[in-house]
């Protein structure tokens, strides 16, 4: 265990240990099993975001959304985290100092109780005033927004989104291990449905099972979006018409949900014989995401629905050999596009009617709408360590969801696939 003093303000600091030992104000002492972002890592992408900065002719980013701020200090402890585009970055942590100081490599971490205070700090600490500042234009709140430019009223303030989303798009070793770790959890949680799958089960019953087991393999129980007003617990699960009903997520499947209020994926509806279920569960563990879909079925399902699935697996084939470094990504929907229209599933692709989706894969790592989309128009490239789910799925109003969805890296080579299960409807 590597202990560091953080003699500024007299609390300890841990870093890279799986045990955390540190004290609270209370002076008890608690134990957390932990993995710590290694300080290598998060300089890498620091000096990543510097180069960002410099590049577009901007001071400084203040980073405040939570994903953002534990890319780039390993915290997610309230916290204003302020990046020159020279020189070391600076930590300044509301709540709870104690956990930031344990949790981040951050070289340099003091208190801060209001926003207002930033100036000052960065005054004391000898950092210049920016005359541009880039914030996460794309989430920060208006009344945020405001306040900033109140607080730094000589700045011009800039968006930088965009490139910081760039910048996590390309995920590092370290980060594919996680992902990797993130999909044999995937796999396992698949392998345990045929376990609690039977006629009569209630969707709600049947998921808070399986959930259940994603929370002792890890889940971290939140799967974190970043489109203002998205929102997923564990993923869907839903059986026959009910994974038909579309709802407000931007997502090819909705299902009714519980209630109104949340409008989404498990219902009270129980699941039937010959009818499809929907297994859509994203595994977020240690913070990274892998995305996988299987159908299952109690007992047959009709020719035509078996058939519709098959078609999924060619349209994920087409894109596994299409996805070559460099490819756009819109033209990677357009093919899968034109090969569906071929197929005669045009308009039950990725929804029915009005409302289908424009896209068939997206971007995963901390968050589960990364860079890149690929939906119709995009035109960011593939590049390798970008990593990816395709879900191509048919939906038919009334039957029920067919199709399939697996988490791919991009190599040198090409897309390799890093989850692994029995791709075909899975007859209990």
């Amino acid at each position: 265990m590597d202990l560091v003093i953080q003699n500024e303000i007299g609390v300890p600091q841990l870093k890279n240990c799986f045990f955390v030992v540190f004290f609270t104000q209370s002076w008890h002492i608690f134990i957390m099993e932990n993995i710590f972002t290694p300080k290598t890592e998060i300089d890498c992408r620091i000096r990543k975001l510097q180069a960002e900065l410099t590049e577009h002719g901007i001071d400084a980013a203040l980073i405040l959304q939570n994903t953002d701020l534990f890319y780039f200090s390993g915290t997610i402890q309230q916290s204003h985290l302020y990046v020159p585009a020279q020189g070391p970055p600076l930590l300044m942590v509301k709540r709870s100092l104690e956990r930031a100081i344990a949790e981040s490599p951050i070289e340099t971490i003091v208190p801060i109780s209001s926003s207002k205070q930033i100036p000052a700090i960065l005054s004391q600490k000898g950092y210049e005033i920016p005359k541009t500042l880039g914030l996460e234009l794309d989430v920060l709140p208006a009344n945020s927004y405001l306040s900033f430019c109140q607080i730094f009223k000589s700045a011009k303030i800039t968006d930088i989104s965009h490139g910081i989303r760039l910048i996590r798009a390309i995920k590092s070793e370290y980060e594919i291990a996680l992902i990797r770790q993130a999909a044999r959890c995937s796999e396992q949680l698949a392998s345990c449905v045929k376990d609690f799958l039977q006629e009569g089960i209630s969707e709600i019953e049947l998921s808070s099972k399986l959930e259940s087991v994603a929370r002792k393999l890890g889940h971290q129980g939140i799967v974190r979006m970043r489109l203002w007003g998205a929102e997923l617990f564990f993923g869907h699960l839903m059986s026959g018409a009910s994974a038909a009903v579309p709802s407000y997520l931007s997502s090819p499947t909705g299902g009714m949900g519980i209630s109104p209020v949340i409008a989404q994926g498990a219902s009270h509806k129980l699941i039937a014989r010959h009818e499809p279920i929907l297994v859509d569960y994203a595994f977020a563990c240690q913070g990274y995401v892998s995305d996988l879909t299987r159908i299952f079925a109690i007992g047959d399902l009709p020719d035509e629905l078996i058939k519709a699935h098959d078609a999924m697996l060619s349209v994920q084939n087409l894109i596994i050999n299409a996805a070559k470094q460099g490819i756009n990504a819109g033209e990677l929907y357009d093919m899968a596009i034109q090969h569906v229209r071929d197929l005669g599933y045009a308009e039950n692709f990725m929804g029915a009617g009005q409302e289908r989706v424009r896209f068939v894969g997206h971007g995963v790592g901390l968050e589960l709408d990364e860079y890149p989309f690929i939906a119709k128009g995009q035109t960011l490239t593939l590049q390798k360590g970008m990593t990816i789910a395709f879900e191509p799925k048919l939906i038919f109003p009334g039957r029920g969801v067919v199709g399939i969805e697996n988490t791919f890296l991009m190599t040198d080579i090409g897309l390799e696939q890093i989850t692994i299960f029995d791709e075909n409807i899975i007859i209990v």
